[in-house]
Protein backbone atom coordinates (compact mmCIF):
# COMPACT_ATOMS: atom_id res chain seq x y z
CA UNK A 1 0.00 0.00 0.00
CA UNK A 2 1.33 3.15 -1.12
CA UNK A 3 1.61 5.55 1.67
CA UNK A 4 -0.48 9.01 1.36
CA UNK A 5 0.21 12.25 2.74
CA UNK A 6 -1.41 15.47 3.91
CA UNK A 7 -0.33 18.91 3.26
CA UNK A 8 -0.66 21.19 6.28
CA UNK A 9 0.77 24.53 7.30
CA UNK A 10 3.02 23.00 9.39
CA UNK A 11 4.47 19.81 7.86
CA UNK A 12 2.67 16.53 6.53
CA UNK A 13 0.82 13.72 8.03
CA UNK A 14 1.69 10.23 6.57
CA UNK A 15 -0.89 7.58 6.38
CA UNK A 16 -2.71 4.81 5.33
CA UNK A 17 -6.73 4.55 3.19
CA UNK A 18 -8.09 0.99 3.14
CA UNK A 19 -11.45 -0.36 2.88
CA UNK A 20 -15.00 1.45 2.10
CA UNK A 21 -17.50 2.08 4.15
CA UNK A 22 -17.94 4.19 7.77
CA UNK A 23 -14.62 6.65 8.29
CA UNK A 24 -12.31 5.18 11.38
CA UNK A 25 -9.49 6.48 11.84
CA UNK A 26 -6.60 5.01 14.21
CA UNK A 27 -3.92 7.43 15.53
CA UNK A 28 -0.65 5.11 17.20
CA UNK A 29 0.79 6.29 20.61
CA UNK A 30 3.28 8.57 21.19
CA UNK A 31 6.76 6.72 20.27
CA UNK A 32 4.87 4.03 17.46
CA UNK A 33 4.03 3.51 14.03
CA UNK A 34 0.53 3.80 12.36
CA UNK A 35 1.25 -0.12 11.76
CA UNK A 36 0.63 -0.36 15.54
CA UNK A 37 -2.80 -1.01 14.06
CA UNK A 38 -1.49 -3.82 12.04
CA UNK A 39 -3.80 -6.55 13.52
CA UNK A 40 -7.40 -4.40 14.05
CA UNK A 41 -7.25 -2.38 10.64
CA UNK A 42 -7.76 -5.61 8.40
CA UNK A 43 -10.55 -6.56 10.74
CA UNK A 44 -12.22 -3.16 10.42
CA UNK A 45 -11.81 -3.42 6.89
CA UNK A 46 -13.14 -7.09 6.39
CA UNK A 47 -15.99 -5.85 8.52
CA UNK A 48 -17.16 -2.93 6.01
CA UNK A 49 -15.05 0.19 7.44
CA UNK A 50 -13.00 2.32 5.23
CA UNK A 51 -9.58 2.67 7.92
CA UNK A 52 -7.22 5.62 8.01
CA UNK A 53 -4.15 4.60 9.74
CA UNK A 54 -1.87 8.06 10.46
CA UNK A 55 1.42 8.57 11.90
CA UNK A 56 1.27 10.93 14.16
CA UNK A 57 3.53 14.44 13.76
CA UNK A 58 7.00 13.75 13.83
CA UNK A 59 6.65 9.86 13.75
CA UNK A 60 7.05 6.86 11.64
CA UNK A 61 6.50 8.64 7.62
CA UNK A 62 5.46 12.08 8.98
CA UNK A 63 7.31 15.17 9.20
CA UNK A 64 10.08 15.96 12.49
CA UNK A 65 9.82 19.78 12.28
CA UNK A 66 6.06 20.79 14.29
CA UNK A 67 6.17 24.08 17.00
CA UNK A 68 3.72 22.40 18.84
CA UNK A 69 3.81 18.19 19.93
CA UNK A 70 0.95 18.55 22.36
CA UNK A 71 -2.82 16.52 22.26
CA UNK A 72 -4.11 19.79 20.78
CA UNK A 73 -1.13 19.92 17.97
CA UNK A 74 -2.04 15.90 17.21
CA UNK A 75 -5.51 16.54 17.79
CA UNK A 76 -5.33 19.40 15.17
CA UNK A 77 -4.11 17.20 13.04
CA UNK A 78 -7.14 14.61 13.62
CA UNK A 79 -9.45 17.62 12.23
CA UNK A 80 -7.51 18.28 9.04
CA UNK A 81 -7.45 14.57 7.66
CA UNK A 82 -10.92 14.23 8.30
CA UNK A 83 -11.84 17.59 6.53
CA UNK A 84 -9.49 16.63 3.90
CA UNK A 85 -11.38 13.13 3.47
CA UNK A 86 -14.82 14.85 3.49
CA UNK A 87 -16.87 12.33 3.98
CA UNK A 88 -18.55 12.03 6.74
CA UNK A 89 -17.82 11.78 10.42
CA UNK A 90 -14.87 9.97 11.54
CA UNK A 91 -14.73 7.49 14.31
CA UNK A 92 -11.67 8.02 16.01
CA UNK A 93 -9.62 4.91 17.53
CA UNK A 94 -6.61 6.78 20.02
CA UNK A 95 -4.05 4.93 21.93
CA UNK A 96 -2.38 6.60 25.06
CA UNK A 97 -1.58 9.91 24.29
CA UNK A 98 -3.78 10.27 21.03
CA UNK A 99 -6.66 9.02 23.32
CA UNK A 100 -6.25 12.59 24.66
CA UNK A 101 -5.61 14.07 20.86
CA UNK A 102 -8.94 12.36 19.98
CA UNK A 103 -11.03 13.96 22.82
CA UNK A 104 -9.41 17.29 22.00
CA UNK A 105 -10.88 16.97 18.36
CA UNK A 106 -14.15 15.54 19.32
CA UNK A 107 -14.64 18.58 21.45
CA UNK A 108 -13.59 21.22 19.21
CA UNK A 109 -14.91 20.13 16.55
CA UNK A 110 -18.33 17.78 17.26
CA UNK A 111 -19.98 17.70 13.85
CA UNK A 112 -16.53 16.07 12.04
CA UNK A 113 -16.11 13.89 14.74
CA UNK A 114 -19.05 10.80 15.60
CA UNK A 115 -17.29 8.54 18.14
CA UNK A 116 -14.63 8.01 19.89
CA UNK A 117 -12.68 4.60 21.12
CA UNK A 118 -10.09 5.48 23.61
CA UNK A 119 -7.58 2.79 23.80
CA UNK A 120 -5.17 3.00 27.35
CA UNK A 121 -5.60 6.42 27.28
CA UNK A 122 -3.73 9.64 28.78
CA UNK A 123 -5.80 12.34 28.94
CA UNK A 124 -4.75 14.20 32.62
CA UNK A 125 -3.42 16.98 32.01
CA UNK A 126 -0.73 16.60 36.10
CA UNK A 127 2.96 16.87 34.58
CA UNK A 128 5.17 15.09 36.34
CA UNK A 129 8.80 16.84 36.37
CA UNK A 130 10.99 14.38 37.79
CA UNK A 131 9.48 11.97 35.51
CA UNK A 132 9.80 14.52 32.30
CA UNK A 133 13.67 14.88 33.19
CA UNK A 134 14.22 11.24 33.72
CA UNK A 135 12.82 10.65 30.11
CA UNK A 136 14.53 13.34 28.65
CA UNK A 137 17.87 11.36 29.95
CA UNK A 138 16.78 7.92 28.59
CA UNK A 139 15.66 8.53 25.69
CA UNK A 140 18.40 10.60 24.29
CA UNK A 141 20.83 10.18 21.52
CA UNK A 142 22.94 7.53 20.78
CA UNK A 143 20.94 5.17 23.46
CA UNK A 144 17.36 6.35 22.98
CA UNK A 145 16.00 4.70 20.28
CA UNK A 146 17.20 1.26 21.93
CA UNK A 147 15.75 2.51 25.23
CA UNK A 148 12.73 3.15 24.24
CA UNK A 149 11.86 -0.44 22.10
CA UNK A 150 13.00 -2.00 25.49
CA UNK A 151 10.51 0.03 27.39
CA UNK A 152 8.22 -0.40 24.48
CA UNK A 153 8.41 -4.68 24.86
CA UNK A 154 7.37 -3.91 28.51
CA UNK A 155 4.17 -3.34 27.54
CA UNK A 156 3.17 -6.27 26.08
CA UNK A 157 3.13 -8.66 29.57
CA UNK A 158 1.25 -11.63 28.99
CA UNK A 159 1.46 -12.04 25.32
CA UNK A 160 4.22 -10.62 22.86
CA UNK A 161 3.10 -10.82 18.86
CA UNK A 162 5.04 -13.25 17.13
CA UNK A 163 6.22 -10.74 14.74
CA UNK A 164 6.81 -7.97 17.72
CA UNK A 165 11.30 -8.74 17.48
CA UNK A 166 10.99 -7.62 13.68
CA UNK A 167 8.34 -4.72 14.65
CA UNK A 168 11.04 -3.57 17.46
CA UNK A 169 13.41 -3.35 14.47
CA UNK A 170 11.46 -1.10 12.53
CA UNK A 171 10.82 0.97 15.00
CA UNK A 172 14.00 1.67 16.03
CA UNK A 173 15.08 2.34 13.31
CA UNK A 174 12.52 4.81 12.47
CA UNK A 175 13.54 6.01 15.89
CA UNK A 176 17.15 6.57 14.62
CA UNK A 177 16.46 8.43 12.03
CA UNK A 178 16.61 12.62 12.17
CA UNK A 179 13.94 14.45 14.43
CA UNK A 180 12.63 11.58 15.20
CA UNK A 181 14.13 10.82 18.82
CA UNK A 182 13.38 14.34 19.45
CA UNK A 183 9.93 14.45 18.67
CA UNK A 184 8.94 11.49 20.96
CA UNK A 185 10.88 13.65 23.85
CA UNK A 186 9.04 16.83 23.21
CA UNK A 187 5.46 14.82 23.03
CA UNK A 188 6.63 13.46 26.43
CA UNK A 189 7.10 16.90 28.02
CA UNK A 190 4.05 18.04 26.23
CA UNK A 191 1.30 18.66 28.56
CA UNK A 192 -2.25 16.94 28.17
CA UNK A 193 -3.97 19.45 29.94
CA UNK A 194 -5.70 20.18 26.79
CA UNK A 195 -7.24 17.01 26.67
CA UNK A 196 -8.69 17.01 30.61
CA UNK A 197 -9.79 20.52 29.85
CA UNK A 198 -12.40 19.32 27.34
CA UNK A 199 -13.51 16.20 28.71
CA UNK A 200 -17.08 17.29 29.69
CA UNK A 201 -17.48 18.82 26.31
CA UNK A 202 -16.98 15.22 24.61
CA UNK A 203 -21.32 14.21 23.60
CA UNK A 204 -20.09 11.62 20.93
CA UNK A 205 -20.51 8.22 21.84
CA UNK A 206 -17.24 6.63 23.20
CA UNK A 207 -15.86 3.07 24.47
CA UNK A 208 -12.80 2.96 26.65
CA UNK A 209 -10.47 -0.03 26.81
CA UNK A 210 -7.87 -0.60 29.06
CA UNK A 211 -5.44 -3.40 29.42
CA UNK A 212 -5.50 -5.10 32.81
CA UNK A 213 -1.77 -5.14 33.11
CA UNK A 214 -1.28 -1.75 31.78
CA UNK A 215 2.44 -1.19 33.54
CA UNK A 216 1.82 2.75 32.56
CA UNK A 217 -0.92 3.10 35.49
CA UNK A 218 -1.43 2.31 39.03
CA UNK A 219 -4.70 1.51 38.91
CA UNK A 220 -5.66 0.48 35.25
CA UNK A 221 -9.52 -0.11 36.09
CA UNK A 222 -9.93 3.02 38.38
CA UNK A 223 -8.69 4.96 35.41
CA UNK A 224 -11.12 3.34 32.91
CA UNK A 225 -13.56 3.95 35.02
CA UNK A 226 -12.33 7.83 35.74
CA UNK A 227 -12.18 8.22 32.14
CA UNK A 228 -15.75 6.78 31.08
CA UNK A 229 -17.45 8.68 33.75
CA UNK A 230 -16.01 11.90 32.58
CA UNK A 231 -17.28 11.76 29.07
CA UNK A 232 -20.41 9.79 29.65
CA UNK A 233 -19.35 6.06 28.48
CA UNK A 234 -18.72 2.54 28.69
CA UNK A 235 -15.41 1.13 29.62
CA UNK A 236 -14.49 -2.47 28.96
CA UNK A 237 -11.45 -4.31 30.45
CA UNK A 238 -9.33 -6.74 28.15
CA UNK A 239 -7.84 -9.03 31.04
CA UNK A 240 -4.20 -9.68 31.04
CA UNK A 241 -3.72 -7.09 28.59
CA UNK A 242 -1.07 -4.39 28.71
CA UNK A 243 -0.61 -1.18 27.21
CA UNK A 244 -1.60 -2.30 23.83
CA UNK A 245 -4.37 -4.75 23.57
CA UNK A 246 -4.97 -4.52 20.37
CA UNK A 247 -2.08 -5.61 19.11
CA UNK A 248 -1.22 -7.89 22.55
CA UNK A 249 -4.88 -9.59 22.27
CA UNK A 250 -6.45 -8.46 18.65
CA UNK A 251 -8.91 -11.44 19.40
CA UNK A 252 -10.33 -10.18 22.83
CA UNK A 253 -10.54 -6.19 21.22
CA UNK A 254 -11.33 -6.22 17.52
CA UNK A 255 -14.83 -7.87 18.68
CA UNK A 256 -15.38 -5.23 21.04
CA UNK A 257 -14.30 -2.72 18.57
CA UNK A 258 -16.29 -3.83 15.99
CA UNK A 259 -19.72 -3.98 17.81
CA UNK A 260 -19.29 -0.48 18.97
CA UNK A 261 -18.91 0.88 15.91
CA UNK A 262 -21.79 -0.92 14.17
CA UNK A 263 -23.86 0.43 16.88
CA UNK A 264 -22.88 3.74 16.20
CA UNK A 265 -23.28 3.20 12.09
CA UNK A 266 -26.58 1.82 13.09
CA UNK A 267 -27.26 5.09 14.88
CA UNK A 268 -26.39 7.66 11.85
CA UNK A 269 -27.98 5.55 9.22
CA UNK A 270 -31.50 5.57 11.82
CA UNK A 271 -30.96 9.61 12.51
CA UNK A 272 -30.32 10.11 8.93
CA UNK A 273 -33.34 8.03 7.61
CA UNK A 274 -35.78 10.43 10.49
Amino acid sequence: MATKYLLVPEGKIAYDDAGSGPLVICVPSMGDLRQEFRFLAPELVTTGFRVITMDVRGHGESSTSWPDFSVAGVGSDILSLARHLDCGPAVIIGDSMAGGAAVWAAAESPALIGGLVLVDPFVRGEKQFLLSTLFSVLFSRPWGASMWVKYYASLYPTHKPADLPAYLTALKNNLSQPGRLEALQHMLAASKRASEERLLRVTQPALVLMGSEDPDFKNPEAEAAWVAGQINASYRMISGAGHYPHAEMPGNTAPLIISFLQKINQEMEYQNAA
